[in-house]
């Protein structure tokens, strides 16, 4: 088996899995799970109809801000994250890499399981793209010093009630998520 190999059935196990939120995130989940059963490279960025991707939104320890990068491409403030590699074992571990690496900080602890689902259609490197993106909750210490990567236009804490203009949706779907009373922030 290779690293996409591997990706692909953690990937099915952990949708398989997972609680979703949502009815509407139930259903995104199903339909990740189809392309996934669609598309055996699905895990790989070169899988030009559609790729997995992992990600991160950073909060510090009291759960009062988040760490968002400026994204080159995309121009707007993002959650941290990115393609998955082949060295990677799961989704999960592709998520806390990329939060690793876009931010710094080596104490990062992230979800067992992921926060929500987002699927957006983008232009990668190889051309139109979608990312079928599995998004994960990280917390690091209050103390934590961030470091900006070549990744990134910019990288900044923001607080959570004040995120700032122009955020991705995705981001505030997140965001909302975290503050939600009824637990589903893990």
């Amino acid at each position: 088996m290779t690293g996409f190999d591997l990706l692909h059935a953690d990937a099915r196990a952990v949708l398989d899995a997972w609680r979703p939120p949502d009815p509407a995130q139930a259903i995104l989940a199903q339909e990740y799970l189809a392309h996934l059963r669609s598309y055996p490279l699905a895990m790989s960025r070169d899988n030009a109809p559609g790729h997995l991707t992992g990600s991160a939104l950073v909060v510090d320890e009291d759960r009062t801000r988040t760490l968002l990068t400026l994204h080159p491409r995309v121009g707007r403030w993002l959650q941290l994250g990115g393609h998955c590699e082949p060295a990677d074992l799961s989704l999960r571990g592709t998520a806390l890499r990329e939060a690793r690496e876009e931010s710094g900080i080596d104490g990062v602890t992230i979800s067992d399981e992921p926060l929500r689902l987002d699927r957006h259609a983008l232009t990668c490197s190889g051309g139109p793209t979608v990312h079928w993106d599995v998004q994960y909750l990280a917390v690091v210490g209050r103390d934590a010093r961030e470091s900006i990567s070549a990744e990134s236009d910019d990288l900044r804490w923001f607080p959570l009630d004040a995120l700032p203009a122009g955020v991705d949706d995705s981001v505030r779907a997140l965001v909302d998520a975290v503050l939600a009373p009824d637990g589903t922030s893990g």
